[in-house]
């Protein structure tokens, strides 16, 4: 089976996460709620496509980008989640891909998929321990 690598990005402030509302014409995961991202295309580095994809669907730099975790997201397709904090960014967020984005409080519930949940838990635990620093 093949394994497409993607990034995510949670996007943090405030004690809320931007999110988005996914198209209904997305091959994957339509209308869901869900952390931002995309695949990593041909060649590129993980970097590479964290920066891109942040560009395309939302038009920001970051300023700072911390890795979380990598997780298994079977969806249509077999996806390999690689999850970034970004607590910094510079640029105004817009919405060029999703139907929407929008500020939800950090909280595994707000979010429809097992992968996306598994994150914000990572993230709260290892944040709430100290292990995460966002300075």
């Amino acid at each position: 089976m093949d394994v497409f690598e993607c990034v995510s990005f949670m996007l943090v402030n405030d004690g809320k996460i931007l999110l988005e509302k996914r198209s209904a014409s997305k091959t994957h995961d339509p209308n869901m709620v869900a952390i931002p991202g995309g695949h990593i295309e041909g060649g590129e580095s993980q970097t590479d496509a964290l920066l891109r994809e942040l560009d395309e669907e939302l038009a920001v730099l970051p300023q700072q980008s911390v890795y979380l975790c990598s997780l298994y997201h079977p969806t249509g397709e077999l996806q390999l989640l690689h999850y970034y904090v970004i607590p910094q960014w510079c640029g105004e967020i817009a919405c060029h891909e999703a139907e929407a984005v929008f500020w939800a409080d950090i909280d595994p519930s707000v979010v429809e998929t097992d992968a996306d949940r598994l994150a914000i838990l990572e993230y709260q635990r290892l944040y709430a321990s100290g292990v995460l620093s966002l300075s």
